[in-house]
């Protein structure tokens, strides 16, 4: 069984280019624009300061190679895109951001933001690696105040208590209703296959009018409301259902995705930075909003923290509430923490949760392409049979 997507789906097919129109009026009428790589930037903060975050290009192959004039080959695929769009200015995003916001996500990230720092102003967010330490909030919310500085210096605008509470608020407000289109797949039938949930997540990432955004969000919810109601499903209802987890993925670095469903399955849930891990947390709205900032974004359960537990329940929790039968772990060839991660993953699928279990290492070029084919329809045999 197969559905028509949503009416107002080609408005998200076509938001990166209503952005960039976005951006350009905005820089006309003096904001300033962040660039930001990753979900451990306190987007709220950006606003509150008077700017716009827009996140950056990265997810394509084509810009690789000149990356590798100056970065190993033996890197990860991310941060060479990252890179590399910025050297070969072919980000719109990248051009029209007047400053960048990195974090130390990892250590190869880190060196080329030292690269990256030649071409653009940036601001470095470095990351403690414990979650459940009162040393390392305070470390981060030290953290939060000096990009505070950071944002007001470069902004001309100060950073009030009432302002940053309102853009927690309309944050908090998209990240409901992301979670609201997520959890429209826990069960038959789905109507929105899990690549184009990835677009409507990865829109998120380039807005300038959040409430607006927000807006959007509510007339897609109700047409998938009404789309559910009446039977409507992009997969029948002996579809294996997955759970992708692992790196980021996005536009240009979705094969994996693709070809999960175009082996007759459907993603009915996206753990990664892409999906859950974005908006699954909320920001408490009762309590000083910018140790409630610094609280939130610590927990963030990116395998950069040691121990990650949260990614562990997350994953749990996911398959208990999306009735998973299957998950596809994705990790991007040298991402060395999400590499040694799958280990637990595999032993938390196959012994915990009584799941299949298949970890992919790729990158992101097609050479590839038929071999991960082949592997993936023998999952997904797997899948039916278990």
């Amino acid at each position: 069984m197969t559905t028509p997507k949503p009416q107002c789906f080609t408005r998200f097919e076509n938001w990166a280019e209503k952005s960039l129109l976005d951006l350009d009026t905005a820089r006309r009428e003096g904001t300033k624009i962040a660039g930001v790589f990753c979900t451990y930037a306190p987007l709220e903060l950006v606003r509150a300061a008077g700017a716009v975050p827009v996140s950056l290009c990265g997810k394509k192959q084509e810009p690789i190679g000149a990356a590798e004039k100056h970065l190993p080959a033996n890197l990860c695929p991310l941060i060479k895109s990252s890179y590399g769009y910025a050297v070969t200015d072919t980000c719109p995003f990248f051009a029209a951001s007047d400053f960048i916001l990195g974090e130390t996500t990892c250590d190869g990230k880190k060196k080329m933001f030292e690269l990256l720092q030649d071409i653009k102003p940036l601001h470095l967010l470095h990351l403690p690696y414990l979650q459940d330490d009162a040393t390392a909030l305070a470390f981060w919310m030290d953290q939060i105040q000096r990009m505070q500085a950071f944002l007001e210096q470069t902004t001309g605008q100060r950073v009030t208590r009432d302002r940053i509470q309102r853009e927690i608020r309309d944050a908090n407000r998209v990240r409901r209703l992301l979670k609201e289109i997520a959890y429209l797949a826990d069960d038959h039938p789905v109507p929105l296959s899990g690549l184009d949930a990835m677009r409507v997540f990865e829109s998120s990432s380039f807005v300038v009018n959040l409430p607006e955004f927000a807006g959007l969000l509510e007339t897609l919810v109700q047409e998938l409301t009404e789309m559910k109601a009446r039977g409507l499903s992009v997969r029948g209802p002996d579809a294996p259902r997955i759970l992708l987890t692992g790196c980021p993925v996005g536009k240009g670095s979705d094969k994996v995705l693709k070809l999960i469903e175009d082996s007759g399955a459907v993603v009915v849930c996206l753990e990664n930075c892409t999906g859950f891990k974005n908006f699954d947390l909320l920001v408490e709205e009762t309590v000083d909003p910018f140790e409630a900032l610094a609280r939130r974004y610590l927990r963030t359960p990116c395998s950069c923290m040691t121990p990650n537990q949260g990614r562990f329940d997350l994953i749990s929790r996911l398959t208990r509430d999306f009735k998973v039968q299957g998950i596809v772990d994705q990790t991007w060839q040298c991402c060395h923490t999400y590499n040694v991660e799958a280990h637990g993953i595999k032993t938390l699928a196959e012994q915990t949760l009584n799941i299949p279990f298949l970890h992919i290492e790729t990158d992101y070029s097609e050479s590839d392409t038929e071999q991960l084919r082949t592997r993936i329809e023998a999952f997904l045999e797997v899948v039916e049979m278990s």
